[in-house]
């Protein structure tokens, strides 16, 4: 028997398995993979790595000699399931070993390609960020340092999977089958490698957006600076000439106010001058 069925309606299964197994299921306890003599039950939370859909979803698996039962967690991982399942099995009759096989393989389909979009993305957003910082680029950055945390979790629960197929301590796959899952591991085993080299990607990113930040604030702190230094010889002028009200130059000489000027206007040129030639401005 090939099916799939949400979890709601698991006890429809009921006469296909052992009543304590059915019980053990309800118990949503499952791990990763846990094989038994007879049967081994595969459960993973399955994620839509080609759509704008970021919940998770369970899927978990029932194989043994003569069965494969698919249960889903919701509306959205039952019809994934049902049409690969549907798409398969429409090409012929095909039996547990092979239909598990070709719906892990359906089920990672495409997700190169979306590995390698992601890696196009993130290298022309490395390229507008190293520009001049925006104030967007922080959410993109967290973005897909989230996206990849969910690929990562994702995928790391199917090479576990295939791993342990591998093995196959219950004999339950052939040896063609586990040739298969042998290479089912490799591919996931890419995958991984991908993603944890775009989140090295993002981790730099990440570094270089803060440096760029710290650069930004340097620079507006020096403006700040230079625009002090300005001021404050202009300032101490003005605090001494004020303390002298007595004696200040304008009550007995009528170019007593343009000298002042002339002198504070000197006083700015010379400093910039001196700035640029330091190469402060």
């Amino acid at each position: 028997m090939q099916t799939v069925l949400p979890f709601s309606r698991m006890s429809e299964a009921a006469e296909r398995m052992d009543p304590k197994v059915l019980a053990y299921l309800n118990e949503g306890q499952i791990e990763t993979f846990e094989g038994f003599e007879t049967f081994s039950i595969i459960a993973f939370d399955w994620y839509d790595v080609h759509s704008a859909r970021t919940a998770d979803s369970q899927m978990l698996l029932y194989l043994d000699r003569e069965d494969l039962l698919l249960f889903c967690e919701d509306d959205a991982a039952e019809e994934k399931a049902r049409s690969i399942v549907t798409e398969l099995t429409a090409e012929g009759s095909m039996d547990n070993e092979q239909l598990l096989y070709r719906f892990f393989v359906r089920l990672l389909k495409g997700d190169m390609a979306h590995l390698d979009q992601l890696e196009a993305e993130i290298s022309e957003g490395e390229s507008a960020i190293l520009s001049g910082t925006r104030p967007g680029d922080l959410d993109r950055i967290a973005a897909w340092r989230r996206e990849l945390l969910r690929l990562k979790r994702y995928y790391e629960q199917l090479d576990s999977i295939f791993d342990e197929l591998s093995a196959n301590d219950n004999g339950l796959l052939g040896k063609a089958s586990v040739r298969r899952m042998v290479i089912l591991g490799t591919r996931l085993d890419r995958y991984l490698s991908a993603v944890r080299s775009l989140q090295e990607m993002v981790a730099q990113l990440r570094e270089a957006y803060q440096s760029q930040l710290a650069i930004q604030q340097n620079d507006l702190m020096k403006i700040f600076t230079v625009v002090t230094v300005l001021v404050l010889p202009l300032s101490l002028l003005t605090g001494w000439y004020g303390m002298n009200f007595a004696g200040m130059p304008e009550l007995g000489w009528k170019y007593g106010y343009p000298a002042v000027i002339a002198v504070s206007v000197l006083i700015v040129v010379g400093l910039v001058w001196y700035f640029k030639r330091k190469k402060w401005l």
